[in-house]
């Protein structure tokens, strides 16, 4: 079910995905959803399959939709019909209508797939996004470790992943959200590739801020 700050409905789609709502409709990493509303703006992390996901963005896109994705998602862009694509690097801050957009970086320095080799490196050109609707600051960290640029937001909503293995384990997103310091934080990364319930839990006992654990909406 979703939930509500500030006049912004968090829905929670599973996996990484969300989506925002006040007077506009934003999907976050569409991901195996159903897509049962169409998308006014839809922000993409980064490139892996689980975020970009061009059957699912088909499912809520249209001529009126803007997509903003991290550059290095522009080879499977090229396909989408959308009224526009607007592809970030970390430190960018765009308007799209009405919507301040700031994207910023999302990276592990703690996960790797061999030694030397992160999941998700520094250079790849991954984001998160700090996304303000109402006056409210929504962050969704993307595929990140807590890294040291998280120390320097200010947000009201944050959305960070849970689960480990490519991520934050829920400790370390504890740690994250303890520094941060979020009116509210919702768990995500959890119960699609890797992770569970159990680890949302984790993280809702060792965060000092308020934490909902949202239930997947269909």
């Amino acid at each position: 079910m979703p939930t509500e700050f500030g006049g912004v409905k968090i829905s929670w789609l599973g996996h990484d995905a969300f989506r925002l709502k006040d007077d506009k409709t934003i999907y976050i990493d569409p991901y195996k959803i159903k897509g049962k509303e169409t998308a006014d703006i839809i922000l993409v992390t980064h490139e892996h399959f689980d975020h970009l996901s061009i059957d699912d963005i088909n499912k809520i896109s249209s001529k009126e939709c803007t997509i903003v994705a991290a550059r290095p998602c522009a080879n499977q862009l090229g396909r989408v019909r959308v009224k526009e694509i607007k592809y970030v690097r970390p430190g960018d801050e765009l308007e799209v209508d009405g919507i301040k957009i700031r994207a910023v970086p999302a990276y592990n320095i703690t996960k790797f797939r061999e030694p030397g080799r992160p999941f998700h490196p520094k250079d790849a050109g991954g984001v998160g996004y700090v996304v303000t609707l109402k006056g409210i600051n929504v962050y969704h960290a993307g595929d990140s470790d807590f890294i040291p640029e998280m120390k320097e937001l200010k947000v009201d909503v944050f959305l960070v992943p849970v689960s480990g293995t490519y991520v934050m384990t829920a400790e370390e997103a504890a740690s994250a959200a303890n520094t941060i310091m979020p009116r509210l934080a919702i768990p995500m990364h959890y119960g699609t590739i890797v992770g569970s319930e159990g680890d949302a839990e984790q993280f809702k006992k060792l965060a000092k801020c308020e934490v909902r654990i949202l239930t997947k909406e269909d």
